[in-house]
């Protein structure tokens, strides 16, 4: 499974770090594909955006005490929403209160960082994305004209 991971760049580098350590672990049944980068957020950097998640499975949103004012971890999240990826909001520092981006919706839970946790997430996400598909081939076959 490729990841698209977003975070705050001026804070939370250190976390994204880990999770790419956490990748490269022969275990992981994940990779990380792409992610935040530098940049004033312009149109061609939403473009961008928009393209290195469609190439990504599912979208990692690493919270840390700062997230809540990152604009940029906002739009991320933002663009993930609109291109109906699967996402999850990962708690990044045990210690401290972490906060959500503010575009992220109220219903959005906010899972703790372990191996297990994070990998059964991003099965269920992806098998959410899966399912939806699925149900999606199933109405377009039942709505073809009978020859």
């Amino acid at each position: 499974m490729r990841l698209y991971v977003s975070f705050d760049l001026d804070h939370d580098r250190d976390l994204h770090d880990r999770l790419l350590a956490q990748s490269s672990d022969s275990c992981s049944a994940f990779t990380i594909s792409s992610g935040s980068e530098p940049g004033d957020m312009t149109e061609a950097w939403s473009a961008r955006v928009r393209l290195l998640m469609t190439e990504a499975d599912e979208v990692v949103v690493i919270c840390g005490e700062h997230t809540h004012g990152s604009g940029r971890v906002s739009a991320e999240l933002k663009i993930a929403q609109e291109e109906h990826k699967p996402y999850m909001l990962l708690w990044g520092r045990r210690e401290k209160m972490c906060k959500k981006p503010l575009s992220a919706r109220s219903v959005d839970g906010m899972y703790g960082w372990n191996s297990a946790v994070l990998e059964r997430q991003l099965a269920d996400g992806l098998k959410r994305v899966r399912d939806r598909e699925r149900s999606a081939q199933k109405r377009a076959l039942r709505a073809q004209p009978s020859p």
